[in-house]
């Protein structure tokens, strides 16, 4: 499988999942403070949002290049 074809598939892939879950969420440490021996840490809970549109444009982008073929 060529270079061409591997980042088409790529694509398709992250374009159906960025439509099928809308975004993904992480945690993320934001302050930790320690005296003696009591530690405290504070997490925040971050959500990123893929937007439909860039779903679509990686699906159609990765169907495109497994179409076109190039001329050498």
């Amino acid at each position: 499988m060529n270079g061409i074809k591997l980042a088409a598939l790529v694509l398709i892939i992250a374009g159906v999942l960025g439509l099928a879950y809308g975004g993904f969420t992480y945690t993320r440490e934001t302050h930790k403070a320690s005296m003696g021996p009591i530690e405290m840490t504070v997490s925040d809970r971050e959500t990123v949002n893929i937007p439909v549109w860039l779903g679509a444009a990686a699906i159609i982008g990765g169907v495109l290049l497994l179409v076109v073929r190039v001329k050498n």
